[in-house]
């Protein structure tokens, strides 16, 4: 069975600012867990002040 994790900018290895060097931590850190990089994309996310585009990371490991 796998299991799966999404990172986006939300997160909480980006303390509020995303930072493509702290996304590179994150991702070496849940490599170390058995967790590999799926899939990586942009969703586009409706706000109060019109959409915005997110990054999101789909991570996958076996359980």
């Amino acid at each position: 069975m796998k299991q799966y994790k999404i990172l986006s900018q939300k997160d909480k290895w980006f303390s509020g600012k995303f930072d493509p060097q702290r996304l590179e931590e994150a991702i070496n850190s849940y490599a170390q867990q058995g967790w590999t990089v799926k899939a990586a994309f942009t969703a586009e996310i409706p706000g109060i002040m019109g959409n915005r585009e997110e990054a999101l990371i789909v991570l996958e490991r076996d359980n």
